[in-house]
């Protein structure tokens, strides 16, 4: 427990209540007040497992959901400080929940629009896997038929987007994204 004042700090935060609406108004609520960079991640303790929607929860900000009925304090305290170290504590069918909806998300929404849980476009991901191959801009444009112009613009866009400063910058995103 955490003064009122102090509370705008809190790294995580822990939420002992009926999962709802209300719940994740709540979360996204406490986070947007938060001073902490980055925002606290939630520990959510309930009783009512069904009315968790794993997507809107991580959206929000919760990274565990623990039972209140048998919950013992060394268990909390364990999820306490997982989450704090970036690790989520999520159920198994939660889980598997996450991921279903993950992959509907995928295939409903970023495929039609030529993207991947990356974020990146077919294009630039052609670019990049080419760029990975040490090929240059000009090279890089007669292999996919594209204008040099056309490669520079993506490489642009793309450096703008994520910040990257440099060519091997982009490279090194992309094999952390896993594209390339």
């Amino acid at each position: 427990m955490l003064p009122d004042e102090d509370q705008a700090r809190a790294e995580v935060v822990v939420i002992i209540e009926e999962s709802d609406e209300d719940t994740y108004s709540w979360v996204r609520a406490i986070r947007a007040q938060s001073k902490a960079d980055p925002a606290p991640r939630c520990v959510l303790v309930t009783d009512d497992f069904r009315a968790v929607n794993p997507l809107i929860a991580v959206e929000c900000g919760v990274a565990a959901v623990l039972p209140r009925e048998g919950l013992r304090a060394t268990r909390l305290v364990q999820a306490i400080l997982a989450v704090h170290s970036g690790v989520a504590f999520l159920p198994p069918a939660m889980q598997g929940e996450l991921l279903t909806e993950l992959a509907r998300m995928r295939r409903d929404v970023l495929e039609p629009n030529g993207l991947t849980m990356s974020g990146l476009g077919a294009r630039e991901r052609d670019v990049l896997r080419l760029l990975a191959e040490g090929m240059g801009t000009d090279e890089i444009a007669a292999e996919l038929s594209y204008s040099e112009r056309t490669v520079k613009y993506v490489l642009h866009g793309l450096m703008a987007r994520y910040n990257l400063h440099t060519r091997a910058h982009a490279v090194a995103y992309a094999m952390r994204a896993g594209v390339v």
